[in-house]
């Protein structure tokens, strides 16, 4: 069944992102699963918002991402990420 996660991450900027996100493209299968993604910068951080095809995956990519933002200086402070059923999951403008 497809999740929706939600992640908040305080402290991290657009760039500290960018720099994640740019080493985890790197790694062949990392986003195995991920059916979209975006990342909302705020002035307090960053919010997540994952579609996994299982909550399976979300956590095989949780084990493999976690030690590469640690290792970039990002602290896990946001606790457990928020993680809800998807009852609907489609692309509107692209469906029709």
């Amino acid at each position: 069944m497809a999740i929706l996660m939600h992640a908040v991450v305080p402290g991290i900027t657009a760039d500290q992102y960018d720099a994640l996100h740019a080493k985890l493209l790197q790694t062949p299968g990392m986003f195995e699963g991920c059916l979209s993604h975006v990342c909302v910068a705020t002035a307090e951080g960053l919010d997540i918002y994952d579609v996994w095809e299982s909550e399976l995956h979300m956590n095989v990519f949780a084990e493999k991402m976690l030690p590469v933002a640690e290792a970039l200086g990002w602290q896990t402070t946001g606790g457990r990420p928020e993680v809800f059923p998807v009852y609907n999951h489609g692309f509107p403008a692209v469906d029709r």
